[in-house]
């Protein structure tokens, strides 16, 4: 415990220190929930009653589990729980949540309460939709935040570790949260996976290619054949900057890549560089323009076509409906069709990630890319706010108070590989996408254009995922309603915004649903009449992309024409944002 205390003494020093050093201003309220939470305040001054009857309602609840707990304490009959978690809620799994009477207790205790909390909150007459939704989502952290597993004098299995090892989990959790630190230069990085068992280029991104292009922006990698013929019209995938593009190619069992050059496919990818203060004046326009509009110059003057298919995921997507719709205006016929993965292009309702984005949010997060990027640890932040109890305290428990290493796991190896934000390019996206949903309401300009979705003229493939809660499938269908001058193919898959798209056929996992009928006002009407297909989407897509391509030629060899710079996955994509 002397030793505990003391790598505790380091680990705020370290904290501290890093604080002290940033002369960036200080925010009492960064996230600028304030406004929302008096809006609560006043609903719930506006209509007592309705919370003082859900407050009498726990007063009895827990009074009840008060008098059952003691008469089961006293050898009384145990007449079961008044509050289970929820199926597939891991943060109760040790035996001493339901048989110890003290922890049954503060299990019940806790569940009782914050269902009350979030009940409350949820019932709120708050008229602004945004406001209801952020005060939701930071009630839910606040809630997970209290659970008593996150302590160590709450948690039983804790405490058992700790009596068994003598103290032992604690120093080797107090050491791993002290290199968390370094890691992340005086923020907290917490580690999901074992950081040392994968590599990319050791045993992630395999599959074999060139870099045949580079500028300031991107490498441009064309994959290596592995059948004799292949399509004529090449394939293209602009992948998101928000994270690296290896998550379509994160082993062979996994990679989408791997699977579409099987299939016959010229497949070439964008690997967007991870951006430093070299890229402070790069803008929207510029990963337009410089970046995916002259991959797709490059692509075509490799193999001599006229047109490719395009293909885009989640901010990639929003980066190539602009562009497209672009193209349309100016008679730009480079791309034969477009496929869309989880891209948001309709931001009326965005999902979850719309709570960080308002005016003065934008502001502070400004101020954080005072040297001409964002730091790659406030989106990660972001999106494991978005899980919380399985991406943050599931892994402080399971490091830093059990001391134990975290479980390898590709996804969250690529997950925890978080790439920096262009300033001028981030701000640009959370304002005109999140903040103004500018492409929809015709207030977007692209070349001194104004474009709208509406003018997109080639046929689509959108795929959204069921439970994707960064995308969302009813925002995902909305984009693609507004598609009128182009026909679409939208098609809904299992699972959320990774697995979703990433679903190989030989998995045998999850399903998708199709229906070609899209006057349906929303996707919970279309599904009524889809027709569900077990197992991946990727089939059916290929299917969809053949009938766009032109006949099978002779297979092309990586870098024919303009030459080759080194193998994939290249430089670029190898720079981390943690210094490792």
């Amino acid at each position: 415990m002397a030793l505990v205390a003391e790598q505790s003494q380091q680990v705020w020093s370290r904290f501290l220190d890093a604080k002290l050093r940033d002369s960036r201003p200080v925010h009492g309220d960064p996230l600028n929930t304030l406004p929302a939470f008096n809006e609560l305040g006043q609903a719930w001054l506006h209509n007592p009653e309705k919370l003082a009857e859900q407050t009498l309602e726990l007063w009895n609840a827990q009074l009840e589990l008060w008098r059952r707990i003691t008469l089961r304490f006293m050898g009384g009959e145990d007449r079961g729980p008044m509050a289970s978690p929820a199926r597939g809620d891991r943060r109760f799994r040790h035996e001493d949540w339901s048989q110890n009477v003290l922890f049954d207790y503060l299990k019940q205790s806790y569940l009782l309460t914050s269902t009350y909390i979030q009940d409350a909150v949820a019932s709120a007459a708050i008229e602004d939709d945004r406001d209801r939704r952020k005060v939701a989502f930071y009630t839910r952290q606040f809630v997970e935040a209290m659970n008593p597993a996150n302590f160590y004098a709450t948690n039983p299995e804790v405490l058992h570790a700790t009596m068994q090892e003598k103290g032992e989990n604690l120093v080797r959790g107090m050491k791993m949260m002290l290199e968390d630190l370094e890691r992340g230069r005086g923020n907290l990085l917490i580690r999901q996976t074992d950081m040392t068992a994968f590599a990319v280029g050791r045993n992630m991104a395999m599959t074999p290619g060139k870099v045949i292009f580079e500028n300031h922006l991107f490498q441009l990698i064309q994959y290596a054949p592995v059948t004799e013929k292949v399509h004529a019209t090449p394939l293209l995938i602009l992948p998101p900057w928000i994270n690296k593009f290896y998550i379509l190619d994160l082993n062979e069992q996994k990679s989408l890549v791997r699977w579409l050059v099987a299939q016959g496919h010229t497949v070439f990818m964008v690997s967007w560089v991870n951006p430093d203060e070299r890229q402070k004046d790069e803008t929207w326009a510029t990963y337009m323009f410089d970046g995916a509009s002259t991959a797709i110059d490059k692509v075509l003057e490799e193999t001599g076509q006229k047109a490719l298919n395009l293909t885009s995921y989640c901010i990639g997507g929003t980066l190539a409906g602009g562009m497209l719709a672009y193209f349309a205006k100016v008679k730009d016929r480079r791309v034969k069709s477009a496929t869309f993965f989880t891209a948001q292009l309709d931001f009326e309702d965005a999902g979850e990630l719309q709570v960080f984005v308002d005016d003065q949010t934008i502001a502070v997060v400004d101020e954080q890319m005072d040297k001409g990027y964002l730091p790659a640890e406030a989106m990660a932040q972001a999106f494991n706010m978005l899980r919380a109890s399985d991406l943050i305290w599931g892994y402080v428990v399971n490091n830093y108070l059990l001391g134990k290493d975290p479980f390898p796991f590709d996804l969250l190896y690529w997950n925890s590989d978080s790439t920096r934000m262009a300033a001028k390019v981030h701000h640009f996206y959370l304002d005109h996408f999140y903040n103004r949903n500018a492409l929809v309401a015709g207030d977007l300009q692209v070349g001194g254009k104004s474009v709208t979705l509406a003018d997109i003229d080639v046929p689509v493939y959108h795929i959204a995922a069921k439970e994707d809660h960064i995308a969302p499938a009813e925002s995902i269908y909305r984009g693609a309603r507004l598609m009128t001058g182009a026909k679409v193919r939208f098609v809904l898959s299992g699972s959320g915004h990774i697995a979703g798209v990433v679903n190989p056929p030989e998995m045998n996992k999850y399903q998708f649903w199709t229906n070609e009928d899209m006057s349906a006002p929303d996707v919970e009407h279309w599904l009524n009449g889809a027709t569900e297909t077990p197992g991946s989407w990727w089939p059916d897509w290929d299917a969809w992309l053949a009938k766009h391509s032109r006949s099978k030629v002779a297979a092309r060899d990586p870098g024919a024409v303009l030459g080759t710079i080194e193998d994939a996955p290249g430089r670029y994509v190898t720079v981390r944002s943690d210094g490792s």
